[in-house]
C-alpha cells in the first residue's frame, strides 16, 4: 500500500513521521515543491520522500492535511480518484480562527463532494498537533483514533493504518453520525487525548 499527504505542515509532517516508521511507502508533499520538504524528509527518515502534490494524490490512500481554505484550491484538477481513499483530517477553519461556513452539512461530506469518485473517511482531526506527533504508545496503552465513513472497505483499511502506526482505532459509523462527533468546531470529541488500555 502505498500512501500520499497533501499538506505538510504540523498535522502533515505527525503523519508522515507515523506512517514512514509504520513502514508504508509515503509520499510527502506541499504547494511549494519537493525541493521545500528536502530537510524535514531527511529528518523523519524510514523511507519518506518528497513529491508533488499530483504525485502524493495518486497513491492509494490520501491523506489531507491542509487548511480549509486551501483545500478547493488544490483539489480540483488532481487525478481521477477511482475509489482510491482519501482520509480528511482537515477542520473548517479559516483564518483568524473563523468556522466555514457548511450549509448544514458535516464538514467531511463536503470534502467528500470535492474529491467525487473516492471512499472518504474522516480520522485525525481531533489531536491537537503536538500530541499526534507524539509516541502514541503511553500509560501502558494506545492513543485513541477516531475514525468515520461510509464505505466500510475503506474504514478497514484505514483501521489497519491506524493501528500499525501505534494508535488504538474506535469506529464512530457513518459520516452523518461520527464525522459531526469528530467536527472542530462543534464536535464533542476534538481535543480528547484518550487512551485505549492494553
Amino acid at each position: 500500500m502505498k500512501i500520499g499527504i497533501i499538506g505538510a505542515g504540523n498535522i502533515g509532517k505527525a503523519l508522515a513521521k507515523h506512517l514512514a516508521h509504520a513502514g508504508y511507502e509515503t509520499v510527502l508533499s506541499n504547494r511549494r515543491g519537493p525541493q521545500s520538504l528536502t530537510s524535514m524528509v531527511k529528518e523523519i527518515g524510514n523511507g519518506l520522500k518528497a513529491g508533488t502534490v499530483a504525485e502524493a494524490a495518486a497513491k492509494d490512500v490520501v491523506f489531507l492535511a491542509l487548511p480549509w481554505d486551501r483545500l478547493q484550491e488544490v483539489l480540483p484538477g488532481l487525478p481521477k480518484w477511482n475509489n482510491r481513499i482519501v482520509v480528511d483530517a482537515t477542520n473548517p477553519i479559516l483564518p483568524g480562527f473563523v468556522m466555514a461556513e457548511l450549509e448544514g452539512k458535516i464538514s467531511s461530506e463536503i470534502v467528500s463532494d470535492w474529491v467525487p469518485g473516492a471512499k472518504l473517511v474522516k480520522a485525525f482531526n481531533t489531536i491537537l498537533a503536538a500530541i499526534l506527533n507524539s509516541n502514541p504508545k503511553e500509560a501502558g496503552g494506545s492513543r485513541v483514533v477516531f475514525y468515520s465513513g461510509n464505505h466500510d472497505d475503506a474504514k478497514k483499511t484505514v483501521l489497519e493504518i491506524i493501528n500499525r502506526s501505534g494508535f488504538a482505532g474506535v469506529d464512530l459509523g457513518r459520516l452523518n453520525e461520527g464525522g459531526k462527533l469528530q467536527q472542530f468546531p462543534g464536535g464533542s470529541l476534538p481535543t480528547l487525548n484518550l487512551i485505549k488500555l492494553n
